[in-house]
């Protein structure tokens, strides 16, 4: 079956202090993004990548991506659920369609294999993670302490068969829509989890560029 990756690379970097997009930020001497492409392209050898960047960044997301086969760009929209949507639009064929945040370049082979794995078998894979600390809530000025049993953290690449996504995509944005699976809910399906990764960071603050090199570096180590 034919396989798309959408690569979700619309984001500001606000939280980074940094003027420059933090996909486009350098860990180990290559862009957050390249990590993330190369991700995919090694795990398939038949993906179609897809990038969504902002326009004003496309030509500096062409030269990082340049060495890479099969990748097309589109600019991202007003929201994430935009961005993803104008990434949906280049999918033309029945399909797995992993849906990935650019600043997770840490994600390995065997979570993609997972991911693609199940996906193929049930249709959607969303990969999560157990909480390991305590958590508490705020509620109208007080706070309280929720069973963290019952409470996982969700990661990407979301991975969906094309004839689920795409119909659930065919909608205007909604407050709701915080991923995905959000969007597949409302439609009316039902999404899996999977196993995710630790490792499989979101890269969001200064310090989160410090634990992607040593986990890189490690890696490197290994091989």
């Amino acid at each position: 079956m034919k396989r798309y990756a959408i690569i979700a690379a619309g984001g500001s970097g606000s939280r980074m202090d940094s003027a420059i997009p933090k996909q486009f930020l350098a860990v180990n001497g290559k862009a957050i993004l390249w990590h993330s492409v190369n991700a995919f392209a090694e795990a398939f050898d038949n993906i179609t990548i897809i990038v969504v960047v902002p326009a004003a960044h496309e030509a500096q997301a062409r030269q990082i991506c340049n060495g890479f086969r099969d990748v097309v760009f589109t600019h991202g929209g007003v929201s994430r659920f935009q961005s993803v949507k104008n990434g949906l639009q280049h999918v033309k064929e029945p399909s797995i369609v992993f849906i990935h945040d650019a600043v997770r370049c840490l994600v390995t082979k065997d979570l993609l294999a997972r991911c693609y794995r199940q996906a193929e078998e049930k249709g959607s894979a969303i990969p999560a993670v157990a909480v390991n600390d305590s958590l508490r809530v705020n509620e109208d000025g007080s706070h309280k302490v929720i069973n963290r049993d019952n409470i996982v953290i969700i990661q990407t690449p979301q991975v969906f068969r094309s004839e689920i996504i795409l119909p659930a995509f065919a909608v205007d944005d909604d407050p709701r829509f915080t991923d995905e699976a959000t969007v597949v809910e409302a439609s009316g399906g039902t999404v899996h989890l999977v196993e995710g990764e630790y490792t499989n960071l979101k890269i969001t603050r200064p310090f989160d560029l410090q634990i992607a090199a040593a986990v890189l570096n490690e890696r490197s180590a290994l091989k």
